[in-house]
């Protein structure tokens, strides 16, 4: 926060292994008790947005069900049966240059797949 503080701008991505809101995993009533969907988990990505960050993806698509990660059992990829697990919390100034965040789901290699950040520098 200190480095918001001095005015500069913030890119956090990654992969954060918790799934923030009930709409990035497909069975949240299910899995409330399990790690990545914990009440304490889903609270620190809370301290982000508390502090300025914007879930750039989520403020673009505030009711799109896209997964980022898939277990690899139960062929779950194929069901889309996924969590959205991989972000870009960015700050203000950063948001307003952003054009799209975009998840490739169609492209394999991975229990992830890419998500790319366009913006308009």
């Amino acid at each position: 926060m200190l480095l918001m503080k001095s005015g500069k701008e913030i890119i956090i991505t990654g992969d954060f292994n918790t799934a923030h809101k009930e709409i990035d995993l497909k069975n949240p009533t299910s899995n409330k008790k399990n790690t990545g969907f914990l009440p304490e988990e889903r609270e620190w990505i809370d301290r982000y947005i508390e502090n300025g960050f914007i879930d750039a993806y989520r403020q673009i698509y505030p009711e799109e069900e896209k997964y980022t990660w898939w277990t690899y059992r139960f062929g779950a990829r194929s069901r889309n049966v996924g969590w959205r697990l991989d972000y870009y919390l960015v700050t203000e100034k950063i948001f307003k240059i952003t054009e799209d965040v975009v998840i490739h789901s169609e492209i394999l290699g991975s229990d992830h797949c890419p998500v790319s950040i366009i913006l308009d520098i």
